[in-house]
């Protein structure tokens, strides 16, 4: 076993130099969001089957993938890297990331973090440590914790460290998720063009376009720059939701259904990150009048598998999507019910989310599947200022955001839905964009044929 410097500049015990290659493909591929990432790892641990910061590793992505049955490969991952802990020559920081693990699967996402963070303190340059404490954050919603993460080891990159562009691109996207999207898009920009294949950055920079309303501008960003999300894992998906996003501000429905088939559905997988993606675009469509034909069938179909799932109530919430548009209504009863049973365990430090805003937001949402406007309405209304501590960004809950404006508006709350509707575009730079302008001006036309109503009424 011989100490050896990464490509971060960080000391690890390896074998040979391969094993070295290996890692350093593992990290980098990590930080592009690379599907190659499993590649690498498995090449290293067939290589090196007693580095046990190779199995902590793999044991956090078994996490980071917020399904049930990839508790089973952490645990598995969890003994064997302490095992090997115990047995070979290690270092702190090995420890600190096994530990990280540890405290993770016994349902402290914020121990995890909290471990990452004390790797930082003595080696701020660690991007591996960097990248999944954001990871972590993310899921949790935590965008100031995002942003102090970033900025405390900002120094630390130099221009020639080999991990700043993917810095700059999760420091972009904690600038956007933090309101200050001017400085977001100038660190996104800069750390694409340090790191091409950064598909994180990117897709911060497309954030700004649509926190900022301008759908044309974000289209442009998008066009030409495929090759910086071609070589993802289920990220690529994300991107080309964006963009289908942005073409629905547009009005091009045909164009969003196309990109819906062709590439954001393009493999029928049950990924959670996926059928958000999907669940919420076609939310987002119906709520437009869309004729969205037999979509939801499909993704009906998965989340009917997922109802006892409870790794993460972002996840939930949109399977729950999928079951009321499929009008699976067994299997959302199964679900709630597990819900409200997740929402008692104390051992989890999720189970808060899950009691608050998740159990309100999911009745929110049965109650709109069954068209009783004025129940899903107080529920949503409810759930909403909580609905941060879901995970996901500003996009992505907005879907939910939509939903509680529009049942207000079908429900006849009327001055709600307005007050709603200028928080949204507070929170969106101040701009309105067509979906507010749209909701404005019917809630305008509603409250003008109010007295007429009244009057036909008596």
């Amino acid at each position: 076993m011989t100490l050896r410097t990464d490509i971060l500049g960080q000391d690890v015990l390896l074998g040979d130099a391969a094993s070295l290659e290996h890692w350093n493909a593992t990290v980098m591929a990590f930080l592009a969001h690379s599907a190659a990432t499993p590649t690498h790892l498995g090449a290293l641990l067939e290589a090196e089957p007693d580095f046990a910061l190779a199995h902590a590793v793999k044991g956090m992505f078994y996490f980071l993938l917020g399904r049930r049955e990839m508790i089973a490969g952490a645990e598995e991952a969890l003994q064997t890297a302490k095992t090997h802990l115990a047995s070979r020559p290690t270092n702190k920081r090995e420890a600190a990331f096994v530990e990280a693990l540890d405290v993770t699967i016994k349902g402290s996402p914020l121990g995890s973090i909290a471990a990452m963070e004390r790797i930082l303190d003595t080696h701020p340059e660690d991007a591996l440590a960097m990248k999944i404490s954001h990871a972590v954050r993310f899921m949790l919603g935590d965008c100031q914790g995002m942003r102090r993460s970033i900025e405390r080891v900002l120094p630390a990159y130099a221009a020639d460290h080999p991990a700043r562009g993917y810095l700059l691109g999760c420091h972009a996207f904690a600038l956007e998720e933090t309101g200050d999207f001017g400085k977001a898009e100038t660190a996104g920009r800069m750390g694409l063009g340090i790191a091409p294949d950064d598909a994180w950055g990117l897709h911060a920079v497309a954030h700004v376009y649509d926190m900022t309303g301008d759908s044309a501008g974000g289209l442009k960003w998008l066009d030409g720059r495929e090759a910086a999300w071609s070589h993802c894992n289920n990220f690529r998906y994300h991107v080309w939701w964006h963009k289908a996003l942005m073409h629905l501000d547009q009005g091009d429905i045909e164009t969003v259904l196309g990109l819906y088939d062709t590439e954001i559905r393009k493999d029928k997988t049950d990924d959670y990150r996926d059928i958000s993606n999907a669940t919420s675009l076609l939310s987002r469509l119906e709520l437009e009048g869309v004729n969205i034909g037999n979509r939801w069938e499909e993704l009906a179909d998965l989340s009917e598998n997922r109802t006892e799932d409870g790794c993460l109530i972002f996840a939930d919430l949109h399977y729950l999507l999928a079951l009321t548009g499929g009008k699976r209504d067994d299997a959302i009863t199964t679900m709630m019910t597990r819900m409200r049973r997740d929402a008692t365990d104390l051992r989890n430090e999720l189970a808060s989310v899950t009691a608050h805003p998740g159990i309100a937001a999911a009745a929110g949402l049965e109650a709109f599947g069954e068209a009783d406007y004025h129940t899903a309405y107080l529920n949503l209304a409810r759930a909403r200022e909580a609905m941060p501590s879901i995970g996901g960004s500003h996009a992505q809950r907005d879907v939910f955001a939509r939903l509680t404006i529009d049942a207000a508006i079908r429900a006849g709350y009327w001055g709600e839905a307005t007050r709603m509707l200028s928080d949204r575009t507070k929170l969106r730079a101040g701009v309105q964009d067509r979906y507010t302008a749209a909701r404005l001006d019917l809630i305008d036309k509603a409250e003008q044929a109010a007295p007429t109503l009244l009057h036909s009424a008596e």
